[in-house]
């Protein structure tokens, strides 16, 4: 069964598609079997991996709000191995058209339910902000990675996502754990970096992952090509950090089930 990972930050601008993307297409190239699902209306994870979104047969709001099987929604992107469930720009009508729908917490878990058995890893790229459609995210997460940017008011609004968390699996997904605090925008140069990575630390411990993401402009020009960095420069510092996050995940995880 498949794990399913949300990636989740209210914060705008701290790397979340851009983790999406890259872990996904990282992990495949470990020889996973992985989907992302674009939870965003702004269907970056849809254009940063090359997947013209007037050519899909349906999106995630289709799946959402029409109940569209997940099955034949699927796309397959330019790295083996990787699905996407895309999306567009009418997301963002979803969240009022949910409203009145029944279990309308559970929505996307009841769709993944469907595919889980199918990959290895589901990533969902959550759009900036704690609404409902990232709550469906959430329920039907098994963990969530935290995307945290090297800078200052880093902190910011973690605890406010932390408080969502608690209640989500109080009262939705008493199974959901937080994967990790990924640091990104790293820059080793800067004093301030490694004072919030340490900080980091000191507040979340194990919960903090080694790998960190550091700046990089060929990681920053790929989304623009369709490619993930691993195709687009392959030797690059942005490439070479999801590698080793995507390896990072795997042994957690491999070690958490022999335990």
């Amino acid at each position: 069964m498949g794990k399913i990972i949300a990636i989740a930050n209210q914060k705008g601008g701290v790397g979340k598609t851009t983790t999406s993307i890259n872990l996904a297409a990282s992990l495949a190239h470990s020889g996973k079997k992985v989907l992302i699902v674009d939870a965003d209306p702004q269907a970056n994870a849809t254009s940063g991996l090359g997947v013209d979104f007037k050519k899909m047969p349906s999106s995630i709001y289709e799946c959402l709000v029409d109940d569209y099987p997940i099955s034949g929604t699927q796309v397959t992107t330019c790295v083996k191995g990787l699905d996407i469930i895309g999306s567009r720009i009418d997301l963002v009508g979803a969240e009022l058209e949910l409203i009145n729908k029944p279990g309308r917490e559970r929505v996307l878990a009841r769709l993944l339910s469907a595919v889980r058995d199918q990959y290895d890893f589901i990533l969902i790229d959550c759009s900036p902000s704690l609404g409902l459609i990232t709550v469906n995210a959430l329920t039907a997460a098994d963990s969530v990675i935290i995307p945290v940017q090297a800078e200052y008011f880093a902190l910011e609004g973690i605890s406010k996502l932390l408080n969502t968390i608690r209640i989500i699996k109080s009262k939705l997904n008493q199974h959901l754990e937080i994967e990790g605090f990924l640091l990104t925008m790293y820059d080793a140069r800067l004093r301030l970096a490694n004072q919030i990575y340490e900080e980091l630390k000191t507040h979340f411990g194990a919960m903090v992952f080694d790998t960190v993401i550091p700046r990089n402009t060929r990681l920053s020009e790929a989304p623009s090509h369709g490619l993930p960095a691993i195709l687009y420069d392959p030797t690059s510092r942005g490439a070479t950090s999801h590698l080793q996050l995507a390896r990072e995940l795997i042994a957690r995880n491999h070690t958490r089930k022999s335990a």
